[in-house]
């Protein structure tokens, strides 16, 4: 539901939980799952084997499972959690955004982004978002539900099991140039760290060796947030190798304050002081993403002062030219017409950058979903 500007919501409201899934279980709650049905224990590392090394969902395909137990353990442990309502292709094909309706008709959506050297999945982890970005048309419709660590889940097989088909724009697996998925960002719909438990379980779920999870590499998946301090602290406690991007969009408290509203909680300087401590923690470099918007934050001297936030300890700034949704506004002014950058956009003195130059397709894989059916 949207919410009134600034206004934060941080506990998703309550509803109908989605089916139990695998991939919502451990190893050894697969195993006691498995046993509540009268099965051999045994039989949920062949079912995880099934789904998470040969990303099959379908019974008929699973020869080492025996045929009478196939059904009953793909209804009780392997359910259909989304739908695809449409695929949305671009860029060649090389971008495929997919909007997906979950079991009680909530629409989200992912981006499948090819690149010459990898293959890039953007996830949602929330249906909406409670962050109410004014520049962001997810955080404008505000926050339905958290996503089920399986929900999350779910999205990177189905795109995994896209791309081992040859349906993404390439060869299917096992034929010359096939690819692979390599890397996860959490910049879908929602924010990432106000589903913590979720989706802390979804990147073990993502990492782990299988038949326990996919085997993707930790330093392959980023995982971004506004600046929720209290679960970036929890985070850099996880001892994780996951890389760390903050959205900050300002470097001014004045300003960040109505771009990004959660900074009247936690300011610029308690936001990156809990990014460096995740960076000595992990040993990963932080990204820093900000949406350049014409006339709004794109000066010269916000330029210096991002360059003098990020310089020690080091951080890697990406400076994205931002196109708003029409209808949203930034100050009560209408954003669109005044996205995009100067011919020169300013650069950060003393930070690392790396300037961004979306395709016509990215713009739904950075937070800027808007899910309509």
């Amino acid at each position: 539901m949207p919410t009134k500007p600034g206004e934060l919501t941080f506990v998703a409201p309550r509803g109908a939980k989605p089916p139990r899934h695998l991939a919502d279980l451990s190893a050894d709650e697969r195993r006691e799952a498995v046993a509540a049905l009268g099965e051999k224990p045994f039989r949920a590392d062949q079912l995880s084997r099934q789904y998470f090394s040969r990303l099959s969902d379908r019974p008929q395909e699973w020869s080492d499972i025996p045929a009478a137990a196939r059904e009953r353990l793909a209804g009780e442990l392997l359910p259909e959690l989304m739908s695809v309502v449409r695929n949305v292709s671009c860029d060649g094909d090389s971008t495929r955004k997919t909007l997906w309706k979950l079991f009680d008709g909530v629409l989200v959506e992912s981006v499948l982004m090819r690149y010459p050297d990898r293959v890039t999945m953007c996830i949602s982890s929330q249906a909406g978002c409670g962050m109410n970005c004014p520049f962001c048309a997810t955080g404008q419709a505000g926050l339905t539900r958290n996503l089920s660590t399986a929900e999350i889940v779910e999205q990177i097989a189905a795109g995994m099991r896209a791309i081992k088909a040859g349906e993404f724009g390439g060869a299917a697996e096992g034929e010359e140039g096939a690819v692979r998925l390599s890397n996860i960002v959490f910049m879908g719909m929602g924010e990432p760290l106000a589903n913590y438990k979720r989706v802390i379980a979804a990147i073990r779920r993502l990492t782990d060796p299988a038949p326990s999870g996919f085997g993707l590499s930790q330093r392959g998946i980023t995982v971004s947030t506004v600046g929720l301090v209290p679960a970036m602290e929890r985070l850099a406690a996880e001892e994780l190798s996951v890389r760390l991007a903050v959205s900050l969009h300002a470097p001014d408290d004045e300003l960040r304050d109505t771009l990004v509203p959660v900074n009247t909680r936690w300011r610029v300087a308690e936001v990156l002081d809990a990014a460096w401590n995740y960076a000595e923690r992990s040993g990963r470099r932080i990204s820093i993403e900000y949406a350049l918007i014409k006339d709004i934050n794109d000066q010269a001297w916000r330029a210096d002062l991002l360059g003098a936030d990020v310089e020690e300890p080091p951080g890697a700034c990406e400076p994205d030219p931002a196109e708003p949704d029409a209808g949203l506004q930034v100050d009560g002014v209408p954003a669109r017409g005044r996205a995009g950058v100067r011919p020169a956009a300013p650069e950060p003195r003393g930070a690392g950058h790396r300037a961004r130059h979306p395709r016509p397709g990215d713009r739904g894989a950075c937070g800027q979903l808007a899910a309509a059916g």
